[in-house]
């Protein structure tokens, strides 16, 4: 998925760049401050978004959403105020419609966590404008909440000891969040995001025979969590 992105942006890097080098040679006046241009500054970071990661992409989808609507209003294809009308019910029917999906996709997922909710340790570790190297080896893990906000968090469990279910609940607002997660646990993920997401390398290392689960309640608004 990371690749993809990676591709992505690289597309939209070097079709600016031969635009901006046509107009430069004056081989054609190619205008790309059309009315609306700025919508493109949500639009296009969503439309990427969507093919990375394993996060919800009910943000991502949003966020399209609006900025498709922006421009149309910019050009004159709708008006602002039928838009402002509209908007908030096409919001609400995409928000319902991820909930039916998500509970239907992942429900047995979404159960085992609120499971965890009352066992998970209420050891909260913060990174503001800062960083955290956390490292739990030889420790008795038995979960926690990452909040990372304009900072960020590597938290190392490949030495932890885990011997039961754990939730780790993680929150990157303007920031990172890294988990190493042990090989011998399996790693399920269910996030919400907004402009980010989140990025599971674990499940390709993780043993047939694991028995233990390291379940990740992220939230992503232009941050992200990477498990590794």
């Amino acid at each position: 998925m990371r690749k993809t992105t990676s591709i992505l942006w690289g597309c939209v890097l070097v079709a600016l760049g031969v635009i901006l080098g046509i107009n430069a040679l004056g081989i054609a006046r190619i205008d790309i401050f059309f009315p609306g241009w700025w919508t493109l500054f949500i639009i296009v970071p969503c439309f990427i978004s969507l093919f990375g990661g394993d996060s919800d992409k009910t943000g991502d989808i949003i966020g399209i959403v609006i900025g498709v609507c922006l421009l149309l209003a910019c050009q004159g294809v709708i008006a602002f105020g039928v838009l402002w009308k509209l908007l908030v019910p096409a919001i609400l029917i995409i928000i319902g419609l991820s909930i039916i999906f998500k509970d239907a996709l992942k429900g047995k997922v979404v159960k085992e966590v609120k499971k965890l909710h009352g066992k998970t340790n209420d050891k909260e570790y913060w990174a503001t404008f800062s960083g955290q190297n956390l490292d739990f080896a030889k420790e008795n893990f038995e979960g926690c909440r990452l909040e990372a906000i304009f900072g960020g968090i590597k938290c190392d469990l490949r030495e932890a000891k885990i011997e039961q279910d754990v939730l780790v609940r993680a929150s990157s607002i303007f920031g990172g969040i890294t988990i190493y997660a042990p090989e011998s646990v399996n790693v399920q993920v269910i996030s919400t995001a907004m402009f980010g997401g989140v990025t599971n390398h674990h499940g390709k290392k993780a043993k047939d025979e694991a028995k233990k689960t390291v379940f990740v309640e992220a939230t992503c608004i232009f941050g992200g969590v990477e498990i590794k």
